[in-house]
């Protein structure tokens, strides 16, 4: 059995950030980071849009998994904002958690991200006009590093970090328990590391490890939710008068037909569609970057309905993940349709998408997504678009694409303290793991907020 004053689960933001954190103010600790993916210089999606053109789902997505978490090869967008990413706020409260995104902030400058642009979302005369139309524009500060310049930061974090903590790679933890006050990490190779503290940071990917996790140590959770959605793909130039001013445009639109709230969702101008693998099942995303000589000529961004399950179902993940295999069974992967076809009740062929004025940046199989989204979400998703065209011109053309499905996987919302430590003493929660948190910002602020509640108990 391996000792250490600390075990972190997971390389993600809010395990970098912890362990930042714990060496910076006490170097002496011994702290141990456990990942089942790979570092990052060895993080590679075989798709290359020729020879491999799909998921071939390897047995670690070095997408979802590895050295910076499955933010890695985001776009970078770091939100200030108690607006949306988390409710970290309802836990350490506003000031604290927006101070928190500040100084993580100012690390990320520090290491390599100083020349990122940080826009803010508060401009009075786009306020104004999404207002006219029933639109609700979320205001927060945007740190764009894009997917070049993130991936800088993290080379960075690592060289920082690697001779001060031990990291463990390709080491996939499998169960969590107790023994003699100490936190014991078994992994699938029947390896032990005991920590006098354990951070738990696995991500949205670890969901379903988590809730074994809980339920193993007695920690309660509570249903969360589930969003789904398509990424929506236009020229550039529909919402550029957004996203030159504002870049991250969070918008909110609430449906006259159910009532249903629907959101735009990581908005990459000049980006890409790239495919997400996440337990196997081929969702969707997109992808921008901060080099000009990367730009596309479309911009790409969900649109995402969320779904909020009560009492008897607990289930909100699966419900999801049925959704995304059934159109990974219909279209081998991910579905592109034109919205002027789901309007006509027909089918995207590939003559048609070629047609079209929108050239797709994604390779997917063009089909007809009524035959996978729920009817209520697909009548809100749509219902959007024509409030949006309202603002943007033409984003309800005939020739906009509609990629599906698009699924948020939350965690079930693990019970924690103001401390986010659990009821299972020593053990702390972070991450899109806890479901408290959904963002880059969000995790890496509550990585922080860990490490001082240790940090404090260590100074008793």
């Amino acid at each position: 059995m391996k000792n250490y004053d600390a075990v972190i689960i997971g390389a993600g933001p809010g395990g970098i950030f912890s362990a930042y954190e714990l060496i910076k103010n006490k170097p002496e600790l011994k702290i141990a980071v456990l990942e089942k993916g790979y570092p990052l210089n060895k993080r590679h999606c075989p798709i290359d849009g020729e020879k491999v053109k799909s998921c071939i789902s390897c047995k670690i997505c070095s997408i979802m998994n590895g050295f910076g978490g499955a933010g890695a090869f985001s776009d970078g967008k770091y939100n200030i904002t108690n607006e949306f990413g988390g409710n970290l706020h309802e836990y350490i409260g506003k000031k604290e958690a927006e101070d928190l995104m500040e100084y993580v902030d100012a690390i990320n400058c520090e290491m390599g991200g100083a020349d990122a642009r940080l826009y803010a979302s508060e401009d009075p005369a786009i306020f104004k006009e999404c207002l006219q139309n029933d639109l609700h524009l979320l205001k927060a500060k945007v740190r764009h590093l894009g997917t070049d310049l993130n991936y800088i930061v993290l080379e960075n974090l690592y060289a920082l970090l690697k001779d001060q903590v031990d990291f463990y790679f390709e080491t996939s933890a499998e169960r969590v328990f107790k023994e003699d006050g100490k936190t014991v990490v078994e992994t699938s190779t029947g390896e032990l590391f005991a920590g006098d503290y354990c951070i738990l940071s696995s991500g949205r990917s670890g969901s379903k490890w988590m809730e074994s996790v809980c339920e193993g140590l007695g920690i309660p959770t509570q249903s969360s939710r589930i969003d789904i959605g398509v990424r929506v793909e236009v020229p550039f130039e529909t919402f550029s008068h957004l996203t030159d001013k504002l870049y991250e445009s969070k918008i909110v639109y609430r449906s006259k037909k159910y009532q249903d709230r629907i959101r735009t969702f990581c908005m990459n101008p000049h980006g890409v569609v790239v495919n997400e693998n996440t337990n196997g099942i081929i969702t969707v995303n997109g992808h921008s970057y901060e080099d000009p000589s990367m730009y596309t000529d479309n911009t790409n961004f969900a649109l995402l309905v969320s779904s909020h399950f009560t009492e008897p179902f607990h289930e909100s993940n699966q419900y999801g993940e049925s959704i995304a295999r059934l159109s990974n069974m219909l279209g081998g992967g991910v579905i592109v349709q034109r919205f002027g076809d789901l309007i006509r009740g027909q089918r995207s062929t590939e003559d048609r998408i070629q047609s079209g004025f929108v050239k797709p940046t994604l390779q997917a199989t063009p089909g007809d997504l009524s035959l996978v989204i729920p009817k209520r979400q697909l009548d809100d998703i749509i219902e959007m678009i024509y409030a949006l065209d309202k603002v943007c011109p033409s984003t309800a053309s005939d020739d906009t694409l509609l990629y599906g499905v698009e699924v948020k996987f939350y965690n079930m919302e693990v019970e924690v303290d103001g401390l986010l430590e659990t009821k299972s003493e020593g053990v702390y929660v972070i991450g899109d793991c806890s479901g408290v948190t959904h963002s880059l910002s969000h995790a890496s602020a509550s990585g922080v907020h860990a490490a001082r509640s240790i940090l404090q108990k260590l100074a008793l």
